[in-house]
């Protein structure tokens, strides 16, 4: 690596204008995030932002650099404890110890609080389903952890990766309702606002920013994993991404245009009431984490 194109000392870290080191990279890389933040008008003042706290790289270094912004936001951090053996435990630790060093609120709410079983418990017989599972049962915790602090905002630490493996995913599984957003709906008058500040930074930078102010420790990684389609999608991406630098921003930006591009669809409404079970927004009787618990317990 060459040195520091600002300052001549030794580079951590090769960006588009040239190598930087450790304290110019994190400057660029908060930047960054900031600019993302205001290009998308992610955060008014007087906030009160539920940042999703897995203790994980991608959601530590969200939760540090929106410390290090000094937002006109109270930031509250919750961890969703999924009970999965092996795995979580190790993660909450981790989360407690930077929420306590970064002095910001930090709650834990679980899936045996929220229906009654750990998500181990819940897939016993089919962990094949764990991604779809997991990944509807924990948006309900985080909806209901940041209604009880009356928050204004989600935060989510998907990175530019995370954002252009999931346009590849709707493509795949033939999603055109998701890939084209081609209806209307009641959903932000019923649902807390989500925000993804990291969405336009890389998970390479992200990983890079992490270890470059010591914020990440080695952790375990989830036993589902091995069933997820992203899994695929990311090691195809990944790949695309180092043979032709930019791969993963012109995905976004591409579905950013395309969606900015897309009639707007005057038939297609859909009109969002309560799930008649848990009471969360839903078209149907019941909400789709109702619906996959109910499969589940038969």
């Amino acid at each position: 690596m060459a040195d520091c194109y600002l300052c001549g000392k030794r580079a951590v870290f090769r960006t588009g204008a040239g190598p930087l080191c450790g304290e110019h990279f994190s400057a660029w890389y908060e930047a960054g995030v900031a600019d993302a933040i205001r290009r998308y008008d992610m955060v008014h003042s007087g906030d009160r932002i539920c940042v999703g706290f897995s203790g994980g790289k991608d959601s530590t270094v969200l939760l540090e650099v929106l410390c290090r912004l000094h937002l006109d936001a109270e930031i509250i951090a919750v961890t969703v404890d999924e009970g999965i053996g092996g795995y979580r435990d190790d993660t909450i630790l981790a989360a407690k110890d930077t929420a306590s060093r970064l002095g910001v609120e930090h709650r834990i709410v679980s899936f045996a609080d929220v229906c009654g079983k750990t998500l181990d418990e819940l897939l016993a017989d089919s962990p094949q389903a764990a991604c779809s599972v997991c990944g509807t049962l924990r948006r309900r915790a985080l909806n209901a952890a940041a209604r009880e602090v009356s928050a204004d905002s989600i935060a989510t630490g998907h990175c530019l990766d995370d954002e252009s493996q999931s346009v590849v995913m709707n493509y795949l599984r033939g999603d055109v309702t998701r890939a084209t957003a081609s209806f209307n709906s009641n959903s932000a008058d019923l649902f807390i606002r989500r925000i993804k500040p990291l969405c336009r930074s890389t998970e390479r930078a992200t990983v890079a920013y992490g270890l470059c102010n010591n914020l990440l420790v080695p952790l375990p990684e989830c036993p589902y994993t091995q069933y997820a389609l992203r899994k695929d999608v990311r090691a195809w991406l990944g790949k695309l991404e180092y043979e032709r630098p930019g791969t993963l921003l012109r995905i976004a930006d591409g579905q950013e245009e395309l969606l900015a591009r897309m009639p707007r669809c005057e038939g297609d409404v859909v009109e969002l009431g309560r799930c008649e079970r848990c009471g969360e927004p839903t078209a149907n009787r019941l909400c789709a984490a109702c619906q996959q618990l109910e499969r589940l317990m038969r």
